[in-house]
């Protein structure tokens, strides 16, 4: 009897196919995105789960376009788009599973996108065994994009191809502190407990499009994204590009972020420091 082989982990991907994912998200954005931007109506939204969690056919669309070339792309890969689990929920379950897993996140903020607000994007994120190795934040609207992956730090590109690094914030009192909170998409009796916490905060809000919100913590713009809405289209890319802006990304109980997680808060600051006062601040009503 012989030895069974080890199982061969995908390589990172390189810059060439970096690339060639960017490219597949801009195109896909310039057909199937901005030309419904500011024409689609309320009336032809979908509601999912409530009546702000909203489906348009540019949703379908894009996820089907990026589908299709990823899997050219990367015939050995698992793709998973926020729509596809909408329709087969398992497929989430199969993400963390998955040796070599893209998730696609269409338009992230579709009710902004709905309702003519410029704040939507596009996420792509790359897991292994559900921890991200990649994560790309683009805006359709000013045609940029954050991206990084797990051997090289986050920056900010522009179409003309130029680049800045991306550093989130250090932080400093409590008080201080502006950031992110989900607390509208928390269960009723998690709300009434967080929302007398957030008045010793500077600022905590929302801007409906997670997208914006983790590019915004990644160029040190706020300080920290919280949420218990654990949807794997939403956070795996945010989370990897916090970490390699230079920032904290973990669960409030201390665990490491992975796609299998369903359940708990998951807490992106901008420095251990800002990490450590929010956990204290909120660790109770974890």
């Amino acid at each position: 009897m012989t030895d069974s082989l080890p199982i061969a982990l995908s390589a990172p991907l390189s810059p060439a196919q970096q690339t060639a994912l960017v490219n597949l998200v801009r195109r896909a954005a310039r057909t199937e995105i901005l030309p419904r931007f500011r024409s689609i109506t309320r009336a032809e939204a979908t509601a999912k789960t409530g009546p702000r969690d909203l489906v348009t056919e540019a949703d379908r669309a894009t996820e089907a376009m990026i589908a299709r070339g990823l899997q050219r792309l990367f015939p050995h890969a698992l793709i998973v788009g926020e729509e596809a689990v909408a329709d087969r929920p398992e497929l989430r379950d199969e993400v963390s599973e998955a040796e070599f897993a893209i998730i696609i996140d269409p338009v992230d903020g579709t009710w902004n996108f709905v309702h003519g607000l410029p704040l939507f994007g596009v996420i792509i994120a790359v897991t292994r065994f559900g921890r991200p190795v990649l994560g790309l934040l683009y805006d359709p609207v000013g045609d940029d994009w954050i991206l990084a992956d797990e051997t090289t730090s986050a920056r900010l590109v522009a179409a003309s191809g130029v680049e800045h690094a991306a550093t989130t914030a250090a932080g400093g009192a409590l008080g201080d502190l502006h950031g992110y909170v989900h607390v509208s998409l928390m269960g009723q009796a998690r709300q009434e407990a967080f929302y007398p916490r957030l008045a010793a905060l500077g600022q905590a809000t929302a801007l409906r499009c997670s997208c914006h919100e983790y590019r915004l913590l990644a160029q040190g713009a706020v300080d920290f994204v919280l949420s218990d809405r654990l949807n794997p289209w939403d956070h795996a890319a945010g989370v990897l590009i916090c970490q390699r802006a230079g920032g904290v990304a973990r669960m409030l109980d201390g665990r490491d972020y992975n796609t299998s997680l369903g359940e708990g808060l998951l807490l992106c600051a901008g420095s251990e420091a800002t990490w450590t006062a929010l956990r204290d601040h909120f660790a109770d009503l974890a």
